[in-house]
């Protein structure tokens, strides 16, 4: 029978989700602070910004490999093994990245080995995640996938407080020892599935241990296969690509962007994460209310929201309006990503979960690739931003698009999951 412990009033998949929400404020939240460590990393190596911009699209090239293989590995094998691996490989390649003397180097240790540890966290973690939940699943991955903008919350300011008094190298030193270890020690607390403990999703009633009846709904959801030929899974697909393409071209550029219209470091990081806390509120308040009123409309209006926002970063000069940009920014992009996750796994199942959100994150990674790259080269031709940021507002159109035609095709795929469980 299963552990009392475990399958009391005491639902234990909030055990999971605080678990990823503290490994993913470490991998997720370092990653999305590249643009924090640009401007030191570009100064010490002499690189131009497109150059600079090349050693998170380098990360990200390699992470759309590890983002399949991990979400594979996930399905196969349970979270505790990989991610236990992706804590040592987080740790040390951080601290290698540290005492890089030469280019190459940075683009080994940050762009090779932090890709092997982290490049597969969206996959595995959020794979994990959606398992556990059904009714609340849109919230719960609100909440995990919170690592994320709250890492940058926590790690741009103290990181940037780091490099300007004790310089790049001692921050990756010490954010690379606390996340190797934390993300090690998290890892134990990880479990696969409500039916590992004889549980059911949401914390239903439990009355059988896996293998029964009630555990049947675990294995419910197409193969990848099966997902892939499929219209939905495509747009999807495309979703996931511009989503990369605008999140780090964003996050990559906007710092550099908002010290070379005036604002101080601090400042500039301070804004960041003001967008970063805004988007945790996003997540939470919006990933809630779309699992009470759907998934559709809520990526559809976040989505438009952010194309907004990004159109008005164009003309951003005053300190005030990067904190605008934040705040609505922050929101929307909030709003969109536990949702865009939530209706995958509503759509596809929950049986290969991890796989087919390895192969829609492949698409992330190139989008993630190119987005700082472009945004690089766009500000290396034109010494302006404006062309890079265009580009972005545009790409989050053809998302909305996307969404459009996901909620059209939405119900046949869904009957088609009825179907195959």
């Amino acid at each position: 029978m299963p552990s009392a412990r475990l399958t009391g009033k005491f639902f234990y998949g909030w055990v999971v989700v605080v678990a990823v929400l503290v490994i993913g404020t470490l991998t997720f939240g370092t990653r999305n602070i590249f643009g924090v460590f640009f401007k030191s990393l570009g100064d010490e190596f002499e690189l131009s910004r497109a150059a600079t911009s090349g050693i998170l699209s380098l990360y990200m090239v390699l992470s759309a490999v590890f983002i399949v293989i991990g979400g594979w590995a996930v399905d196969r094998y349970g979270p505790r093994r990989v991610v236990f691996l992706m804590g040592v490989f987080t740790g040390l390649s951080l601290l290698l990245t540290s005492q890089a003397s030469s280019a190459w180097q940075v683009f080994v240790g940050y762009g090779v080995l932090f890709a092997l540890g982290s490049g597969a966290s969206f996959s595995v973690l959020m794979s994990v995640v959606a398992r556990w939940f059904d009714r609340r699943r849109a919230f719960a991955l609100g909440i995990a996938g919170s690592g994320g903008p709250l890492g940058m919350v926590a790690l741009a300011p103290a990181l940037t407080y780091l490099i300007i008094n004790f310089g790049w190298r001692m921050s990756f030193i010490v954010v690379g020892v606390v996340s190797g270890v934390v993300v090690m020690v998290l890892s134990a607390l990880l479990k696969k599935e409500p039916a590992d403990i004889g549980a059911l999703p949401d914390g239903d009633r439990v009355v059988r241990p896996a293998g029964e009846p009630g555990g049947k709904m675990l294995t419910a959801g197409l193969s990848l296969r099966e997902a892939w030929r499929r219209r939905a899974f495509w747009f999807m697909w495309i979703t996931w690509f511009f989503q990369g393409y605008v999140y780090f071209l964003v996050y990559t550029h906007l710092v550099p962007f908002a010290t070379d219209m005036g604002l101080s470091p601090m400042t500039a990081a301070l804004v960041f994460s003001l967008l970063s806390a805004v988007n945790i509120g996003g997540r939470l308040l919006l990933g809630n209310l779309s699992d009470r009123t759907g998934r559709g409309v809520m990526v559809v209006t976040s989505s438009l929201f952010m194309a907004a926002s990004l159109v008005w970063l164009i003309w951003a000069e005053a300190a005030w309006t990067f904190y605008l940009f934040g705040a609505l920014y922050g929101l929307a992009s909030g709003g969109f990503n536990p949702t865009l996750a939530a209706l995958a796994t509503d759509v596809f199942g929950v049986r290969n979960i991890g796989v087919i959100m390895g192969v829609l994150n492949f698409a992330f990674a190139i989008g993630s690739a190119l987005g700082p790259f472009i945004g690089g080269l766009a500000f290396d031709l034109t010494e302006s931003y404006a062309i890079a940021f265009a580009t972005a507002a545009g790409a989050t159109l053809m998302m909305t698009l996307m969404m459009v035609l996901v909620r059209d095709e939405r119900r046949a795929t869904a009957a088609g999951v009825a179907v195959q469980s």
